[in-house]
């Protein structure tokens, strides 16, 4: 006896779930965040090779980097996951989909933290360069602490309560992306609080700056608030890469309140993250001067040392 012939609903169902981007999509996600992990890991090891970045600073940029790693592999996982899924045409749970699930929302606000730590030390330093505990390694290593703790708890409020689930168009495990305390509360903690420390911080700094240049002050402490305030500026550029991540997955938020999002909202906020994230990578290493002279150092000696042999 021949076996029953699939529907054609069934058939349509799952050309509606593989659409013919979705392969070259979920490469080209692959591919950034192998360029985000391959960048990271050359960044760090810098960092501990180089005795010139064994400073209070660059630690601060290393917890950065470390926190973009560890996203990034979050992301190459998920990817690969999808790829699977998309490869095979299933829609399929594994059981490790919600363990992704809990170390993106980690990961994702691990990064953006990191830089509001370091608009925060370059805005105590310059306005407070008396108070040096605050300068400390110590001291911002216990920052850099409290910040992993608050990135490790706040995602077990809708975590351990159930409200993320397997999404089969986009195959993600995520909260739903409708108007509740559930998806707001996430994208609060992730982009909202720390992007908009940030943005205040700059901004005080800046004041801070302007009123030291009204005022007759030494040149010394001049040019240290002027130095900070370019350093804070080079943050304001990552955040803005930061404020790409976000503005698709925002954007799906609000439109929860008056229109339904797309179907492939998801695929479409990720594809953004992925991007930014290998962005993010580059601008530190265009913007960390100490680990940027490093490298060229690097790459101009072999070709002088060929020149000298010859």
């Amino acid at each position: 006896m021949s076996s029953p012939l699939p529907s054609s609903s069934s058939i349509m169902t799952l050309e509606t779930i593989v659409q013919s981007w979705f392969i070259p999509v979920d490469i080209f996600m692959i591919t950034c965040t192998i360029v985000a992990i391959v960048l990271s890991v050359i960044f760090l090891c810098i960092i501990i090779v180089d005795r010139s970045c064994h400073t209070v600073p660059m630690m601060l940029v290393a917890n950065s980097c470390l926190s973009v790693l560890v996203f990034a592999c979050v992301l190459l996982s998920m990817s690969i996951f999808t790829l699977e899924n998309d490869l095979k045409r299933i829609d399929y749970e594994d059981s490790q989909c919600i363990v992704r699930a809990y170390f993106d929302y980690v990961a994702a606000a691990l990064v953006n933290y990191s830089f509001l730590v370091q608009a925060l030390y370059r805005y105590t330093v310059a306005v407070y360069p008396a108070r040096l505990f605050w300068h400390s390694a110590k001291s911002q290593l216990m920052i850099i602490c409290f910040t992993w703790l608050i990135g490790i708890t706040f995602p077990f409020v809708f975590i351990f309560s159930g409200k993320v689930i397997y999404n089969a168009d986009n195959q993600i495990c995520q909260t739903p992306v409708v108007p509740s305390f559930y998806i707001v509360y996430p994208a609060s903690c992730i982009y909202g609080v720390p992007v908009s420390a940030i943005m205040f911080i700059y901004y005080k700094l800046l004041q801070h700056v302007h009123r030291m240049k009204c005022r007759v002050v030494p040149v010394a402490k001049l040019f240290r608030a002027q130095r900070h305030l370019k350093m804070a500026q080079q943050i304001m550029i990552v955040v803005g890469i930061l404020l790409t991540i976000g503005f698709p997955y925002a954007l799906f938020i609000g439109m929860t309140f008056f229109t339904k999002p797309p179907k492939y909202h998801y695929r479409i906020a990720f594809l953004f993250v992925d991007v930014s994230l290998a962005l993010v990578v580059i601008a530190l290493f265009q913007l960390t001067q100490p680990v940027k002279s490093f490298l060229m150092k690097k790459l101009t000696r072999q070709p002088n040392t060929q020149i000298a042999l010859t």
